[in-house]
C-alpha cells in the first residue's frame, strides 16, 4: 500500500478522497488554485500546495505544475478523481515515467476505450450489442450517406470526448449538415480532436450504466448496474440503483456485457460502462468512463464496498479479494447532484457567497459536499456543489426519504436545481419509474 498519495482534484471529490486514505492510513497531499485558497477541506490533508492561479489550464489542468508539486511532496502515486487529467492518458503516462503511479487504468486502456470509434470496435469484438452507425470517423459527405442508409434521426458524436460536448441530434439532413459543422467545432474547442461519428439515435431510451472494478491480476468483477437517465443536456442529474423499469434479464445480460467488455480491454482499475436501453428492453453500448463516477456514491450505499478505496488498492498491485457472489446489492440507493445553476434560466451557472446553509440528515442519508456557511461559489469550475444520497429498503421509501431531504437542505442566496429536483420527485412519470432521457427538457 502507498504510504503518500497527491490528490490533483477539488471540491467534494477531493475531500472524498482524503477521507478514503485516512481510513486506509495513507497521508495525503492536497494541491489548490489560489482560486480554492480558503476551502475548508485543505486542512484534512497533510500537505498543500498551491499551483497556480484560478483558471484550470493554469492550475489543475497544468501537468507540469502537479508533477513538480508531486515530486516536491515526496508522494509515490496520483489520485486524479473525476473530470480534469482523470481520462488523461498522456497525464498517466508521465505520471508513471517520472515513477509516480496513476491511481487509474493504464494509459493504453484510457486510450481505446476513450476513443469512441476505436471502443466501439473493442464492443464489436466482445459481442456487445451496438447501434447502427459508422465504423470509423466520417467527413460530411459520408455522414449523409451513413444517415441515409441507417435512417433518420441518428445522433453526431465526438470520436474523442464525452461529457455532451461534441454531440448533437439530427432529424433530417439539413439539421445532420447544421449538427456537423456545430459538433465539429465544438469538439475541436473541447478535446483538440474535431472527428466525429453517427449512430442511430434511439428515442425515449434509458441510461443504464454498470460498475466495473477490475485488478492487475486479471480479476475481474461487477457491482450491478446504475438507472442515469434523469439528465438535462446529456448531463446527469438523478442516479439510481437497481434501474426501475427494466427486467432482470436484461440487467444481468447488461451486467455480463460490461465484464465482456473490459476482460476485452485488459482494464485494471475502476470504470464504468455505459448503455443504452430502448423501450422493448433491447440494449447498445454507449461508452466507457475510465475513473471513478460523480454518482458512485449510489453503488457503495447498494453494496457496501468502497470504490475509492478498492481503486487505491488496485492502483497500488494489491488483487480484489472480492468475488462476484460476494456483491449483494440491497435496498434503492438514489443520488441528486446539487448544481449552483438556475433551472429556471436556461441553468445558468450561480456563482457567490453562500449566506445561508442547512445541509440534509437523518436516517438513510448521506450528503457529501465541500461547501458551508460562507463559503464563495467560483465561475472558474463545475457547478456541483454537492451530492444527496439516500438508501432505503423500497423505491418508494427512497422517494419519500429523498423528498424529506430535499426539504430540509437550504442554501442561499445561490440559485440551486434543488426546485426542480423537489418537482421531479413528485412527478407521476418519475414516481412510476417511466422516464426517459429527454424526460426533463420535455416535462419542465
Amino acid at each position: 500500500m502507498f504510504s503518500r498519495i497527491l490528490v490533483a482534484n477539488r471540491g467534494e471529490i477531493a475531500l472524498r478522497i482524503m477521507r478514503a486514505c485516512r481510513e486506509l492510513g495513507v497521508q495525503t497531499v492536497v494541491v489548490y488554485s489560489q482560486e480554492d485558497a480558503d476551502a475548508a477541506y485543505l486542512e484534512m490533508a497533510d500537505d498543500a500546495i498551491c499551483i497556480g492561479p484560478g483558471p484550470a489550464g493554469e492550475s489543475y489542468l497544468n501537468i507540469p505544475r502537479i508533477i513538480s508539486a508531486a515530486e516536491i511532496a515526496d508522494v509515490q502515486a496520483i489520485h486524479p478523481g473525476y473530470g480534469f487529467l482523470a481520462e488523461n492518458a498522456h497525464f498517466a503516462e508521465i505520471c508513471r515515467s517520472c515513477k509516480i503511479e496513476f491511481i487509474g487504468p493504464s494509459a493504453q486502456s484510457m486510450r481505446l476505450l476513450g476513443d469512441k470509434v476505436e471502443a466501439r470496435k473493442l464492443a464489436k469484438a466482445a459481442r456487445v450489442p451496438l447501434k447502427q452507425g459508422s465504423e470509423s470517423a466520417v467527413s460530411d459527405k459520408e455522414a449523409v450517406k451513413i444517415a441515409r442508409r441507417i435512417g433518420y434521426p441518428v445522433m453526431i458524436k465526438a470520436s474523442g470526448g464525452g461529457g455532451g460536448r461534441g454531440m448533437r441530434q439530427a432529424h433530417n439532413e439539413i439539421s445532420l449538415r447544421a449538427g456537423l459543422n456545430a459538433a465539429r467545432a465544438e469538439a475541436q474547442a473541447a478535446f483538440g480532436n474535431s472527428e466525429l461519428f453517427i449512430e442511430k439515435l434511439i428515442e425515449r431510451a434509458r441510461h443504464v450504466e454498470v460498475q466495473i472494478l477490475a485488478d492487475m491480476q486479471g480479476n475481474i468483477i461487477h457491482l450491478g448496474e446504475r438507472d442515469c437517465t434523469l439528465q438535462r443536456r446529456y448531463q446527469k442529474l438523478v442516479e439510481e440503483t437497481p434501474s426501475p423499469d427494466i427486467s432482470d434479464d436484461t440487467r444481468n445480460e447488461l451486467c455480463k456485457a460490461a465484464v465482456r467488455l473490459m476482460k476485452k480491454a485488459k482494464y485494471f482499475s475502476a470504470a464504468t460502462v455505459e448503455f443504452l436501453v430502448d423501450q422493448k428492453g433491447g440494449f447498445s453500448f454507449l461508452e466507457v468512463n475510465t475513473r471513478i463516477q460523480v454518482e458512485h456514491p449510489v453503488t457503495e450505499l447498494a453494496t457496501g464496498v468502497d470504490l475509492l478505496k478498492w481503486q487505491i488498492r488496485i492502483a497500488a498491485g494489491e488483487p480484489l479479494t472480492l468475488k462476484q457472489g460476494d456483491i449483494k446489492p440491497r435496498g434503492v440507493a438514489m443520488e441528486c447532484r446539487i448544481n449552483a445553476e438556475d433551472p429556471a434560466n436556461g441553468f445558468r451557472p450561480c456563482a457567490g457567497i453562500i449566506e445561508e446553509f442547512r445541509s440534509p440528515g437523518g436516517p438513510g442519508v448521506r450528503f457529501d459536499s465541500h461547501v458551508y456557511c460562507g463559503y464563495r461559489i467560483s465561475p472558474c469550475y463545475d457547478s456541483c456543489i454537492a451530492k444527496l444520497i439516500i438508501h432505503q429498503p423500497s423505491r418508494a421509501e427512497a422517494i419519500s426519504c429523498m423528498r424529506r431531504a430535499l426539504d430540509e437542505f437550504h442554501i442561499e442566496p445561490v440559485k440551486t436545481t434543488i426546485p426542480l429536483l423537489k418537482q421531479i420527485f413528485r412527478h407521476r412519470d418519475f414516481i412510476r419509474g417511466k422516464v426517459d432521457t429527454e424526460f426533463i427538457e420535455r416535462s419542465f
